[in-house]
């Protein structure tokens, strides 16, 4: 299967199935003589584990990471850095009932179609279950940005109809806080848990948006035409199993601003040069202007409903199923490290690619 890798001078290749015996990746380009810290890892790697979060599915697994090459002791060597995340708790007989038919909204038809043959247990390939090895991933990614004072962060801006503000200003340390939703807003926390909670009782699901913050990329980052970084940063979002939108800075809102209103003029404060106004979200031409890059990704609810759905078998046979299993309510707080890990991995990827990236 073609398109496992992204990234050019970091190039991350990622590989396994939800309920095959792992998951894992090998990362191409990292530079040598840095410290990885598999505590920060791990901890990265926790966050997207749904034992955190309400609404989450009951699949729970211990995650460790196995290195197997790139590392000597705690240093990266500078060779490829390959490694493992075992899966633990497989129970593909909760999908042999869904074996002859295509699930609504599901890769199930379309894997079908491309490959001749697809891998019913919970999605295979598809399945977000193969996104622990991306935070995995994004987080050895951050710790090359920390290096550059650069900093990747989200939140949950919105599930279902309840959102923030959308002249929000939220900080890292707000955006980090023990929300059980990842919003930093509790009044806003608490009608989303209601919400999902009403969604639950009725057997649907819920989807939502996610906002990332990348703080101190130097301006720079990017290449014209078709490696613009936020092309690549909606390639690396878009490609995170549910996500159906992306936008960057002022988004689809510029569309109903003037170009007076949506302009961001630049200043100089102490012989810095930067723009009063950030609508650009921090890039402009596809290359970063040194302000904070800001972007958003949205987030379609859950296609497994406790509830019956309507569909077709291999045959083209009307028939009537019920999801079983374990199952998320809403992806979305636990998305949240994915994103970031995705844009980290972009960030760093074009950090290595520009003079921005010598030591």
């Amino acid at each position: 299967m073609a398109g496992n890798s992204i990234g050019k001078a970091l190039v991350f290749t990622s590989f396994g199935e939800s309920h095959g015996p792992a998951t894992g990746g090998i990362i191409d380009g990292f530079p040598s003589l840095i410290t990885i810290d598999k505590n920060f890892i791990l901890a990265e790697m926790t966050r997207r584990n749904p034992a955190g979060y309400p609404f989450s599915t009951g699949r729970t697994e211990a995650d460790d990471i196995e290195f197997l090459s790139g590392l000597s002791g705690d240093i990266t060597t500078g060779t490829p850095i390959a490694f493992l995340i075992r899966n633990h708790a497989q129970q593909p007989g909760d999908y042999d009932h869904l074996k002859d038919l295509y699930r609504p909204s599901h890769a199930d038809f379309t894997y079908e179609q491309k490959y001749g043959i697809r891998d019913y247990r919970g999605g295979g390939r598809s399945s977000a279950r193969a996104t622990a090895a991306w935070v995995a991933a994004g987080a050895m990614a951050k710790i090359l940005l920390a290096r550059h004072d650069i900093r990747v962060w989200g939140f949950v801006s919105q599930i279902g109809p309840f959102r923030l503000n959308d002249d929000t200003t939220v900080t890292m340390e707000e955006a980090t806080t023990t929300s059980p939703l990842s919003c930093p807003d509790q009044s806003v926390t608490e009608e989303m848990l209601k919400f999902l909670e009403q969604t639950r009782a009725a057997g649907d699901t819920a989807g939502g948006v996610i906002t990332c913050i990348i703080s101190g990329a130097p301006a720079g980052l990017g290449e014209p035409v078709f490696d613009k970084l936020h092309a690549d940063l909606a390639k690396a979002v878009l490609s995170i199993p549910s996500v159906k939108g992306f936008e960057v800075g002022s988004g689809f809102a510029a569309a109903s601003m003037t170009g007076s209103r949506h302009n961001d003029p630049f200043i100089a404060t102490d012989g810095l040069i930067s723009t009063a106004t950030n609508h650009s979200g921090g890039i402009q031409g596809g290359i970063s202007n040194g302000m904070d890059i800001l972007f958003r990704a949205a987030f379609k609810p859950v296609s497994t409903l406790a509830m019956s759905q309507h569909t077709v078998d291999r045959n083209g046979r009307p028939v009537t199923f019920e999801g079983k299993g374990r199952h998320d309510i809403c992806v979305v707080p636990r998305a949240v490290p994915i994103v970031e890990a995705m844009a980290a991995l972009i960030v760093a990827d074009h950090l290595l690619r520009s003079r921005c990236g010598k030591e």
